[in-house]
């Protein structure tokens, strides 16, 4: 079956589905109760856990009716293990919850809730209050560890108020705590708050991050020096505790999520330990762990979850297919590869990321204002946003689509993009997708907010101001964009051709780091299908398509390796791919290659302030790159090593090889309109994306 006849069979399904249910209000417990454990007042409420109930029972303090304890207590049923005894090593972790409590109207809040990790669930009574925590130091046999969300004033206890956020290490009395008013956070207020708690243990650091939005803010809330190692022991118990012995409130748990990074020592960098074995990703499929991935229960699982969080029949079609589009690119994968032992939870590390509403959005780029616009193209507009505790971002608005027209619909750039962007694409070098929002026929992507915009705008639109790039930050660059690549073509689970590298597409951070972004025309392929591909029409930019694609219509590594090639040479010339005298500047370059004056072809805004072997270098790399000949261009990983020294310069020939090509599309232009369609006289060739999404 076609591609495309699967996705439009699977629209059908959805609608199909979504009459199986008789509300649109209805959700999914996401939480197999066989993966917690629940004690005193917890239990399951509303697909969350709720940890404390309302006392509807007069009762008093330190009492110990079970029926009434105001202690509630939620914990992973496995323990964790936190410490190798032989290498004397300590796991790193990480986590994220939502949570929230809601006050009742005829008393005082609770105490607060606490995410703990602890070495014995019976160290925590149901009398004393204090959120559950232990009310007396634990001996040497035993410890433990908890982030205290605390709304119980107790000067007794050091507390700075009745709405603090506390870090505890085997005593109630908090080693550091911080203000939650002061950032805006009321933990009273019954709306929900998502907090992330992270430990790393090369840095001997604890961070605490909290806000309304599902992204984090940029700044932590509250840091804190503390070496865990001595505390933690090999294996402990990870979860909740709350309690209502001063008032009384619901306390509740949803989307949690707990990592560990492995057992790494202290000279590892923190950027290689970033993703680590999942050991309770929680609401996705908790029960990964002991079974085979059943991809047909998750797929319709997640569509659910997200099908009913839209309002209107069209906007439902349209998230459903972009999350099928990731699904289906997990879903064989994972039925194929049953997961290991020591990658149990591989598969949740990879999550969708956050859906955000669109009032959130409109509100971070103030109404979609002009003023707010920072790139446009030919399929999307870019914003600048700012959203509450999350810093800036930018979004990314997808032209509207018809959800009725199923052509309109499937070949709209943000399903392809989302598609892609939603799975493993997690690298330094890589534009971060952070959210996405389908709502009233809105298609909007939002990703991380780099300061210094594109690269294109650097070399070519600021080209007489003061604003020069040094030769190390272009070199730097180069690199950047050359990991992203490899990683892409060699070390991602999938084959992923990108289409469309230009330097439109590269942005660059505060500190003028490439990354490479835009993928609304990537190709994904299974690595064992790169000889199988069908010809279609070309996609990309003019000045950047390599004359194989140009002709055959089937895109490969090796012509991404060309338009990689063609951003080489013009990071080390400054020139355009096509210049406004119509001078190509692949053809440039190799003139004066073939003159012997290749430095001469450098950037003269440098200078000269560069190494000439490392310009000399630069510019062989970039012209073996867009070797006429595909089988002569190097795989982008070779390019690199040969940027940094560590392989000979390539062998080049005296002057541009000439190599016949055979067209496979149609030679009359009549027959070649058929093919696109009808377009109009003003209308851009098939192939062409003169500016960039990011531009």
């Amino acid at each position: 079956m076609s591609s495309f006849n699967q996705r439009f069979l699977w629209v059908h399904f959805v609608f199909a589905l979504t009459f199986n249910f008789p509300s649109p209000s209805i959700s999914l417990p996401f939480l197999p109760s066989q993966n917690v454990t629940l004690f005193g007042d917890a239990n399951f409420r509303n697909n969350a856990i709720s940890l404390t109930q309302e006392l509807s029972c007069r009762r008093h303090h330190f009492s110990s009716s079970p029926s009434c304890s105001g202690v509630g207590r939620a914990f992973y049923m496995n323990p964790v293990r936190f410490l190798d005894s032989e290498t004397n090593s300590t796991a790193s972790f990480s986590c994220r919850f939502t949570f929230s409590i809601v006050s009742s109207p005829s008393s005082h809040s609770g105490d607060g809730i606490a995410f703990m990790i602890i070495s014995d669930t019976d160290l925590v009574s149901f009398s004393s209050g204090y959120m559950g925590l232990p009310s007396i130091s634990v001996n040497e046999q035993d410890s433990y560890f908890a982030v205290e969300f605390d709304t119980n004033f107790d000067p007794s206890l050091g507390d700075i108020n009745g709405n603090h956020i506390g870090i505890d290490v085997d005593t109630i009395l908090s080693l550091a705590s911080v203000d939650a008013i002061s950032e805006g956070i009321d933990l009273k207020s019954g709306r929900k708050i998502t907090a992330w708690i992270e430990y790393r243990d090369a840095q001997k650091m604890v961070r605490v991050w909290v806000g309304h939005s599902p992204i984090r803010p940029p700044t932590p809330i509250l840091v804190a020096q503390i070496d865990l190692s001595e505390n933690l022991k090999e294996y402990m118990h990870v979860g909740f505790s709350a309690s209502n012995v001063m008032g009384s409130g619901i306390h509740s748990i949803d989307h949690w999520q707990f990592k560990t990074f492995g057992f790494i020592s202290s000279v590892t960098p923190i950027n290689m330990v970033e993703e680590g074995d999942c050991f309770f990703c929680y609401p996705e499929n908790s029960t990964i762990a002991s079974q085979q991935i059943d991809g047909t229960h998750f797929l319709k699982e997640k569509l659910v979850e997200m099908a009913f969080g839209l309002g209107g029949i069209a906007a439902f079609i349209v998230s459903s297919f972009v999350i099928f589009l990731f699904l289906i690119k997990r879903k064989k994968a994972s039925v194929e590869h049953p997961l290991r032992e020591d990658q149990h939870c591989e598969f949740q590390t990879t999550k969708l990321p956050s859906r955000l509403s669109l009032s959130e959005i409109k509100l971070a780029t103030r109404g979609f204002s002009r003023d707010r616009l920072v790139g446009e193209g030919t399929s999307a507009k870019v914003y600048k946003g700012s959203l509450p505790y999350g810093g800036d971002v930018a979004v990314k608005r997808f032209g509207k689509v018809n959800a009725c027209n199923s052509i309109d619909y499937l070949h709209n750039p943000f399903n392809n993009e989302f598609a892609t962007m939603a799975g493993c694409l997690r690298h330094k070098n890589l534009v971060q997708l952070q959210g996405w929002c389908v709502e009233e026929s809105e298609l909007l992507l939002v990703y991380e907010y780099l300061p210094n915009g594109s690269l294109n705008r650097i070399l070519h639109k600021n080209y007489n101001s003061s604003v020069v790039l040094s030769w190390k930050q272009r070199v730097n660059i180069i690199l950047g964009v050359a990991s992203a690549l490899t990683y892409l073509h060699e070390e991602c689970e999938r084959h992923i051709i990108h289409r469309d590298v230009k330097t439109c597409n590269i942005m660059l951070d505060a500190d003028f780091n490439a990354k490479l972004g835009d993928f609304g025309l990537a190709e994904v392929y299974e690595h064992s299908c790169c000889d199988t591909r069908e010809a279609t029409l070309p996609a990309g930019t003019m000045g950047y398509l390599a004359p194989e694609y140009v002709y055959s219509g089937v895109p490969t590594v090796k012509t991404d390796v060309y338009s990689f090639g063609v951003v080489v040479l013009e990071v080390a010339t400054g020139r355009k791919p096509v210049g406004d005298d119509g001078t190509v500047i692949v053809d440039y370059v190799w003139k004066m290659w073939e003159k012997r004056k290749l430095v001469e072809a450098g950037d003269p805004r440098l200078m000269g302030k560069y190494d000439v072997q490392e310009m000399e270098m630069m510019l062989m790399v970039g012209l073996i790159c867009v070797h006429p000949d595909h089988e002569n261009r190097p795989r982008v990983r070779d390019a690199a090593r040969i940027l940094k020294g560590e392989a000979p310069l390539p062998l080049l020939p005296s002057c541009k090889p000439r190599v016949r090509l055979r067209p496979i599309l149609p030679n009359d232009p009549e027959d070649i309109l058929d093919v696109i369609g009808d377009r109009s006289s003003t209308d851009e060739a098939a192939y062409l994306t003169p500016r960039s999404r990011f531009n």
